[in-house]
């Protein structure tokens, strides 16, 4: 017997199906069936030292009747959301052309004393205003020079007072014209601004907003009516006011959306839980408010209810679980205090206990101990 026959069932069969050219070159025996894949039958006999590589088919993907066999999971298709739409891309904050409030005083004094010259070069200067201004008399009359002098003297005198506002601050002013963005203005103090270009006044200061009772869930599904306080500000005026019809019912939406993805914890649940949904509402809603130009810091859950349907059943059901929750703490402490009881008893020689006797004290000791615990205080 020579020692090459050590792993011969392979090497034999091979030989025997006359398949096989020599002892580098030996055929790879296939199990099969109609209901499997192929299986190497080198893989059966780990001592080989050099198994042929055999190519495999792929295996079988569904399942086929009768064998037991399970089908491949697939992995989930991501559904990708489609990103939000862009609002007007040359639409931007930009600061307005204004001027200092000196020049619109001063140009409405001009125009005042324009119209005051203009008065008195007519002739139409009162007399005893006349004395008291040290002014010689004039009978010029009032003619198209004097009525062009009154036209341009009123025209400047009401263009430089009729644009002066004043700039607060933690407000700002939008300006345009036939229909076209001229810039926003978000100094402050006495400025001249254009008086035929409107303008609409805006908040950018830091503002809250505490919503009514929304509608909402819970991870196990349940209908919750939650009360959110959302802080935010206004950071780009122009797509906040020309972007959209109306920034603030947009923002009230945007949260109410969020709130119908986002599970929230209710305030009797694990903590930490109502935490990370206020979390994940701020990066939603803030997510879903930059494109038109509004900036949220945080979106909070202040009060979580559940909803009058379940609100009922909810409460017995809480009730309940704080039952059974005491029941367990108290029994775990009677038994605590049996075998703390027992063991100094029979420790000290007190006692001498046989099995029998052991289990009527251990009885005896927990109906005492948990008819004292659930008597009333």
């Amino acid at each position: 017997m020579s020692t090459t026959t050590s792993h011969t069932p392979p090497e034999s069969e091979g030989q025997s199906d006359g398949a096989g050219t020599g002892p580098c070159a030996r055929p790879a025996r296939l199990i099969q069936n109609e209901a499997t894949t192929e299986i190497p039958v080198h893989l059966l006999f780990r001592d080989d030292p050099d198994p042929v590589k055999v190519p495999l088919r792929p295996a079988v993907v569904a399942r086929r009747q009768g064998t037991g066999e399970q089908p491949r999971l697939r992995r989930p298709v991501p559904v990708r959301r489609r990103p939000l739409p862009e609002v007007d891309p040359g639409l931007a904050e930009r600061p307005a052309r204004v001027l200092p409030g000196a020049a619109g005083v001063l140009a409405g004094a001009c125009g005042v004393t324009g119209c005051l010259a203009t008065t008195w070069w007519a002739g139409l200067l009162p007399p005893l205003a006349a004395e008291a201004l040290r002014l010689p008399a004039s009978t010029g009359g009032l003619g198209p020079a004097q009525w062009a002098a009154y036209a341009g003297a009123g025209m400047l005198g009401a263009l430089g007072f009729g644009g002066l506002a004043r700039g607060r601050t933690g407000g700002a002013w939008v300006l345009g014209l036939f229909g076209r963005y001229r810039g926003t203005v978000r100094r402050t103090g006495l400025l001249w601004v254009n008086p035929l270009v409107p303008r609409r006044r805006v908040d950018v200061r830091l503002r809250h907003w505490r919503s009514e009772a929304m509608p909402a869930t819970d991870p196990d599904g349940v209908a919750l009516r939650v009360v959110v306080l959302v802080v935010w500000r206004v950071r780009d005026t122009a797509r906040a006011l020309l972007g959209i019809d109306d920034h603030e019912t947009y923002l009230r939406e945007c949260v109410e959306a969020a709130l119908a993805r986002v599970p929230v914890e209710h305030a009797g649940g694990a903590r930490g839980g109502t935490t990370a949904a206020g979390d994940a509402l701020t990066r939603l809603v803030a997510q879903e408010t930059a494109p038109v130009g509004v900036e949220v810091f945080s979106v909070q859950p202040v009060r979580v209810d559940y909803a009058p349907e379940v609100a009922a059943a909810m409460h017995r059901r809480r009730i309940a679980a704080l039952d059974a929750r005491q029941r367990a703490s108290m029994l775990s402490s009677v038994v605590d205090s049996v075998e703390d009881t027992v063991t100094r008893l029979t420790m000290r020689g007190l006692v001498e206990l046989d099995d029998y006797e052991r289990k009527v004290l251990v009885r005896d000791l927990t109906v005492a101990f948990c008819s004292g615990r659930s008597e009333p205080v």
